[in-house]
């Protein structure tokens, strides 16, 4: 392990005697800060202000990763560890100087107390010879300057220790010389001086201590108009009477002082929080200093004082609390100060007229002392700084509404609204625990209305409190009104409204202006894009980091698409719409939303023509907008189609309804469109479902019949895939006739494709024909007439007609390989195996259906997959390969399942069911062919309830149940259909599965 030093130039010993350091700023950074904290977890967001203290680049993350895996690998036994917070750098205190030093200066300040000066004197001598000179000297990182000005305080306290202890020993004649020359350095320090003072008049030289105290004072009052403290004026007097100084009289004591507030009874949650805080403040290392950020009514203050209180035996000197309305009207620093000295027993003229004079006292105050200092509701960076205490053993924890960036070395923790449990906790210790729990329904409504943020949720839990018989469905249902919930929520001083003003008051009219804008938009969860297209101005940049900084925005994070993602509190945003009702045109919000969705619909469209185009529906080109956003950050979020698209799934459906509830339906429908081609293809059938019945009833209640019949189109095909074919039938068939009354031709030909493919399902062989030839002679474009054709040759597999299959499967797969999409070459590759085994050319159906599944795994086509797998067990089975038949199966159904495809899933599990029979479980399969039977009856799928009788009779005749086999062939036999090649080939290889395997 090398050895390590910061007192000093940055160095490391590897071996010892041969120095390096690591190559380039950031490593040395890097590792600097890592040190200084050594044994103590960093947390990533320290690390990346160190070394990137302007602006990260978008790969920080991974940058940060890799210089950390260059110090590991460039010093051998290095060690580094990853922990959920951030990098702890783990060393021994033999192998860092800075710990040599605090271990040596601890043991000083035992052997002291133990009153053996000689021992103590060489303990803090051995601390001291580690200091090689300035903390990393030659190393300029900003955010470390008060790390470093910290361990200057500590070396300079560890030397005046060690004066302390040779005094007490004799040894003031080694000492004057050295005194002197730390005079010089620190010329306002007085235990210095009257430890020169002391030294010197031991030494014989009466008037050079005297003339000391002179040049002391004179400085003092020049530069800071005091007068010496009592230490040294002590020391000044007895060197007058000629007397060597004594020890003084202890004055009253001062300490311990407690300032806190009453800590809050019934507060909830927050238990992670304040161990978190805990750790930071108690680590008992350097002047930790920690900030509690958030936005108006998180509990910041709160969450101060009950964190003070739980840390009271860590700081047993005192626990000082500073109330400095940071958010209102911001105390000068100079009254904050003279309360602080009061407090400390400083009084009358010995406090300070000047700022930095009363700082200095506070700080000598404080020196050497367990203290926490709480600072409530800080203003600034600057209005901090002075409050800060110079030595080790004090620690302070802030609250602030602004993150204090410019705070450089303090900790961070922004303050999330309660979680869900917590809120409830919190509602029912202020309105009773009984009355909640009996009306519990509703009691989440008003935490879900209030945001589960603390002040909101205290407001409606006193308001409950003080009316015991109000319902609580009642107060949720007016808090539950966006128009009325800011004023709902306030009772007698306390006000959310009034809350988020103060903030709102302190920006730039620049960043009210966006703050404005932002409420405009009902997305809780902004990607930066939108934010800047929403604000349309070239300080945007700016605006949205003066909103961070002031927690009414909370930057929480790059997406995947390299994207900084944004999130406003819903009563922010509340707040924020109506400031923008009051203060903007209806014109000028309706411009400003028109900016955002047009540039989400390009992005929409843009990505979906870069997917798989699986939804058996057509894609308009009518109404798409110019993009408005800058192509390169276009190419940069489409990078990936299907990332943005999870990344946005959630805010798209939203601005579905958000547009329908303005009336912006056509958008709406543009929208749903291109992000249904996502979700089609990953099966996210809840969402399509939700999104299309939104834009139906919208468009329904505005007579909008062509919108409305495209989204009962779209909810039919979603009926089609879960296998409710009756219902999608019906659906189809109704879609078609308004559509041919509207004269949408293009969307008709998908309809009645979709129809055709639906009825093959149902039995209705002939009509599903007729349905697919109609819909390929009005198709008008290649995808629409591709997709009638499959059906055709679906339906022409029931009928028998094998040869016009074959030919129509052919001339689709030709087509595929011209297109080099890999989607349309998998899903043509199958059915022509289909077709080519029902032709009874089983070699050239099985080497087709491989080649299906090798391209389809190379995309993202799940559902595809899952049919050419379908296929593949079938083929197998076909070809007596029992066990690969049953793998592909099964890796069919599994697909099938996680796609919500009920009817693939089913067919799959019945052949899974046959190949037990085969292997002499036919009593475990039974059971599971009932319930397939029961779900294919359900669907209306006489094929495949036909093909589930046939494999339960097998499964009856292997356990003797003749009867129920003879029922179950009867009834497969009535519902069998003249010339179904389909239906008799499936039944033939499904029923090799019964077969027991060959020994």
């Amino acid at each position: 392990m090398p050895r390590f030093g910061v007192l000093g130039p940055l160095t490391i010993e590897d071996p010892p005697g041969r120095c390096t350091t690591p190559r380039g700023d950031h490593q040395r950074a890097l590792l600097a800060v890592l040190l200084l904290n050594a044994n103590s977890s960093v947390p990533v967001d320290a690390l990346v202000e160190t070394l990137w203290p302007d602006t990260p680049p978008k790969s920080y993350s991974s940058n940060l990763h890799t210089y950390v895996s260059r110090l590991r690998a460039r010093f051998d036994g290095l060690e580094i560890e990853r922990d959920p917070h951030g990098y702890r750098l783990v060393v021994e205190p033999a192998d860092l100087d800075l710990l040599s030093f605090r271990e040596a200066a601890a043991a000083g300040k035992a052997a002291a107390r133990a009153g053996d000066p000689a021992a103590a004197a060489g303990h803090y001598r051995r601390a001291l010879a580690e200091w090689r000179g300035p903390v990393l000297s030659g190393l300029h990182v900003p955010r470390l300057d008060a790390d470093v000005a910290r361990l200057e305080s500590e070396r300079l306290a560890a030397f005046e220790d060690c004066v302390d202890a040779e005094l007490s020993d004799g040894r003031h004649g080694e000492l004057t010389g050295e005194l002197q020359a730390m005079i010089t350095e620190q010329p306002l320090r007085e235990r210095l001086a009257a430890q020169l003072m002391i030294a010197l008049h031991r030494a014989g030289r009466q008037a050079d201590s005297l003339a000391v105290h002179r040049e002391l004072r004179a400085t003092l009052v020049e530069e800071l108009g005091v007068e010496p403290g009592a230490e040294v004026r002590r020391v000044h007097a007895a060197v007058l009477r000629g007397e060597d100084p004594v020890p003084s009289a202890k004055a009253a004591p001062i300490f311990p002082i407690c300032q806190l507030p009453p800590d809050i009874a019934d507060l909830a949650g927050r238990e992670n929080e304040i161990a978190k805080l805990s750790a930071l403040l108690g680590d008992g290392t350097g002047v930790p200093v920690a900030v509690i950020t958030g936005e108006p009514g998180a509990g910041k203050s709160t969450l101060a004082v009950a964190t003070a209180h739980r840390l009271r035996r860590s700081f047993p000197d005192g626990q000082l609390f500073v109330p400095l309305a940071g958010a209102s009207d911001p105390r000068d620093l100079s009254d904050v100060l003279g309360d602080l000295l009061r407090a400390l027993g400083v009084t009358g003229p010995a406090i300070p007229d000047d700022a930095e004079a009363r700082a200095a006292v506070y700080r000598g105050r404080l020196a050497d002392r367990r203290v926490l200092v709480v600072l409530d509701d800080a203003a600034s960076p600057e209005q901090v700084r002075a409050l800060l205490p110079g030595t080790p053993g004090t620690a302070v924890l802030i609250t602030s509404r602004r993150r204090l960036s410019g705070l450089a070395g303090a900790d961070r923790l922004p303050l999330a609204p309660l979680s869900g449990a917590e809120a409830m906790t919190l509602l029912a210790r202020l309105a009773g625990p009984d009355r909640v729990g009996a009306e519990r329904a509703d009691a989440e409504r008003i935490a879900k209305a209030c945001g589960n943020l603390p002040l909101a949720l205290r407001i409606a839990g006193s308001r409950l409190a003080m009316r015991p018989g109000l319902p609580l469905g009642k107060l949720a249902g007016r808090l539950e009104d966006e128009v009325s919930r800011l004023d709902e929520l306030q009772v007698s001083d306390l006000q959310v409204r009034g809350s988020i003003a103060l903030s709102y008051q302190a920006l730039s009219p620049a960043a009210r202006r966006a703050f404005r804008l932002i409420g405009r938009c009902r997305t809780l969860d902004l990607p930066a894009w939108a934010v800047t297209t929403l604000i349309d101005d070239q300080g945007a940049d700016e605006a949205i980091d003066e909103l961070v900084e002031a927690s009414l925005l909370e930057a929480t994070g790059l997406d995947p698409t390299g994207e900084q993602r944004f999130r406003v509190h819903d009563l922010v945003r509340l707040f924020a719409t109506e400031l923008g009702r009051e203060r903007e045109t209806h014109a000028e919000r309706v411009a400003t939303v028109a900016k955002v969705s047009d540039a989400a619909l390009c992005l929409a469209d843009t990505a979906a023509r870069r997917l798989p185009r699986t939804v058996p529906m057509p894609l308009s080109d009518h109404d798409v907008p110019a993009q408005p956003l800058d192509a390169e950050l276009v190419e940069r979020l489409l990078r990936d189609p299907g990332t943005w698209f999870s990344v946005e799934r959630a805010n798209l459906v939203s601005a579905v309804s958000s547009l329908c509830a303005v009336g912006w339906r056509r958008k709406a429908l543009r929208i749903l469109e291109r992000l249904s081609a996502y979700l089609y293809l990953h099966s996210h059938y809840t969402d399509m479902r939700t999104a299309y019945e939104t834009l139906r009833d919208a468009a329904r209640e505005a007579d909008d019949r062509h919108i409305a019949v495209i989204a009962d189109a779209n909810l039919a095909v979603l009926l089609h895939v879960r296998g409710e074919y009756e219902r999608a039938a019906e659906g189809y068939r109704a879609c078609s006739k308004e559509l041919a009354e509207l004269r949408d031709h293009t969307t008709r030909a998908w309809v009645e494709t979709n129809l055709a493919h639906c009825l093959v399902g149902l039995g209705r062989a002939g009509e599903s024909l007729h349905a697919a030839t109609q819909a390929r002679e009005m198709s008008t474009v290649e995808d629409s007439g591709t997709h009638a054709r499959r059906a055709e040759s679906a339906a022409l597999h029931r009928l028998g007609k094998i040869s016009e299959a074959l030919e129509i499967d052919r001339r689709i797969l030709a087509q595929a390989r011209e297109s080099a999409d890999d989607r349309q070459l998998g899903v043509a590759l199958q059915g022509l195996s289909w077709s080519l085994m029902l032709d009874g050319r089983q070699d050239e159906a099985l080497a087709t259906i491989e080649e299906s599944v090798r391209v389809l795994r190379r995309t993202t086509a799940r559902s595809a997959l899952a049919k050419s797998l379908r296929t593949q067990g079938a083929i197998l089975a076909g070809a007596g390969r029992r066990d690969g038949a049953v793998k592909a199966y099964e890796n069919a159904r599994r697909l099938a399942g996680a796609l919500e495809e009920r009817p693939r899933e089913l067919s799959c599990t019945r052949a899974i069911a046959a190949s037990w029979i085969g292997d002499g479980r036919a009593d475990r399969a039974i059971p599971v062919l009932r319930r397939c039977l029961d779900e294919f009856r359900a669907m209306g799928g006489k094929p495949a309830t036909g093909l589930t009788l046939h494999v339960l009779r097998r499964a009856y005749e292997a356990v003797g149940e003749t009867e129920a086999a003879e029922a179950a062939g009867e009834e497969a036999k009535r519902l069998e259909v003249p010339h179904d090649a389909n239906a008799s080939t499936l039944v033939r290889l499904l029923l090799s599965l019964t077969e027991p395997a060959p020994a």
